[in-house]
């Protein structure tokens, strides 16, 4: 470098230098700065997933998935049924369910709680009902005090923060592979996630995948054990499997 700019004119070699300079400080910094997932990355965990589950076409970009997503959580419509009619009925339901779950030893009254795709938090409120009071539910769109404003694709909470994490909204994750990478980050060693699904048939127009067996869950949760599977009458879901994250 040196030889090269002995034979410049003079006023070239401060610049010819300042460039050289920026040019190393870049280099230097690209390998410093974390590389972030792209499309080919997510495209490759497609590839990989079995043929029973299956994501469904049609989204131009993720911002697109969330704004169909959202449609279906701020119909106005479906907030008024899930607040008024729909909210007795469901605290009933899910109250029953927690406490089940207490009985069979999966959730206590000490467990730090979540509800992943909470909406409105029934799921929350059911919770607290039965004696969990260190719970909480995240959606897209927030439902203080209950549900704080999250994405499951990408959980709001620190690592091992849950000992206990439920969702009846799997179907509606367009890339499960990170919907359940977020359960296991966030959950603790030896917590229990809960899923309610739809195996026997297609969900809904606002679901993202569609799953066929329980198989494709356990190939992604890589870092936790199958201990329980049931079948169950879950407001339109037909299957219930529990995970515990391994000690």
């Amino acid at each position: 470098m040196k030889a090269h700019l002995a034979k410049l004119p003079l006023i070239l070699k401060p610049v010819i230098l300042s460039l050289f300079l920026s040019l190393s400080v870049l280099a230097f910094l690209s390998r410093q700065t974390p590389r972030h997932s792209s499309g080919k990355t997510d495209t490759a965990e497609e590839e990989q997933l079995p043929s029973d589950l299956k994501i469904r076409p049609g989204y131009a970009s993720y911002d697109a998935y969330l704004q169909r997503q959202m449609n279906k959580t701020l119909n106005p419509k479906l907030r008024e049924i899930w607040t008024t009619r729909d909210w007795d009925r469901k605290l009933k339901v899910f109250s029953e369910f927690f406490d089940n779950l207490k009985q069979r030893g999966l959730i206590s009254n000490g467990s730090k709680a979540l509800s992943i795709g909470a909406r409105v938090g029934q799921e929350v409120a059911a919770m607290k009902r039965v004696g969990v009071n260190d719970s909480v539910g995240i959606d897209l769109v927030p439902y203080p005090p209950l549900v704080l404003k999250g994405d499951f694709h990408h959980q709001p909470f620190d690592d091992e923060t849950f000992d206990f994490e439920f969702s009846n909204v799997f179907d509606h994750a367009l890339y499960p592979w990170k919907f359940v990478g977020e359960i296991e980050r966030t959950m603790k060693r030896g917590g229990i996630c809960v899923l309610h699904v739809l195996l026997s048939r297609r969900a809904d127009k606002y679901s993202a995948n569609d799953l066929y067996s329980v198989k494709p869950l356990e190939k992604l949760f890589k870092k936790s054990e199958l201990i329980e599977v049931r079948s169950i009458d879950g407001f339109g879901l037909d299957t219930e499997v529990v995970f515990k994250k391994k000690e």
